[in-house]
């Protein structure tokens, strides 16, 4: 009988494979895994400009706003494109310069007429008696 306990029965063996080929349960993350550190929040921020320069900016999270129609100046605009990266600040600073030309001849006109409206009034005043 001792023979007997020392020869393995046939079902024992084919167990045995099974529980090498299928690797032990552990506990915590796997290696290799990254888990923590791609957890990302997703915001997104959107600025937007006119030909007159007037620039507003829009943050969502998801698909939740979290503000909109937050109106930023065009010089916030600017150093935040050139904080982010020259190819991002470059097209950006050129609608802001462009913006900038724009304004300047804008002023140029309206000084020309305010000019132009104060002569009317000398002369009108010249002629009043």
């Amino acid at each position: 009988m001792s023979t007997a306990e020392a020869v393995p029965s046939a079902a024992e063996p084919a167990a045995e494979p099974a529980a090498v080929d299928a690797p032990a349960r552990r506990r915590g993350r796997p290696k290799g895994s990254t888990a923590r550190t791609t957890r990302t929040v997703e915001l997104t921020l959107t600025v937007s400009g006119t030909a007159d320069g007037e620039w507003q900016a829009e943050l969502k999270k998801g698909s939740s706003w979290i503000t909109r129609g937050l109106p930023v100046t065009a010089a916030a605009v600017s150093r935040a494109a050139a904080e982010l990266h020259p190819e991002v600040a470059e097209p950006i600073d050129a609608v802001i310069g462009a913006a900038r030309e724009q304004r300047a001849a804008r002023v140029a006109a309206l000084e020309a007429e305010l000019e132009q409206a104060r002569k009317a009034l000398a002369e009108m005043d010249e002629q009043a008696p």
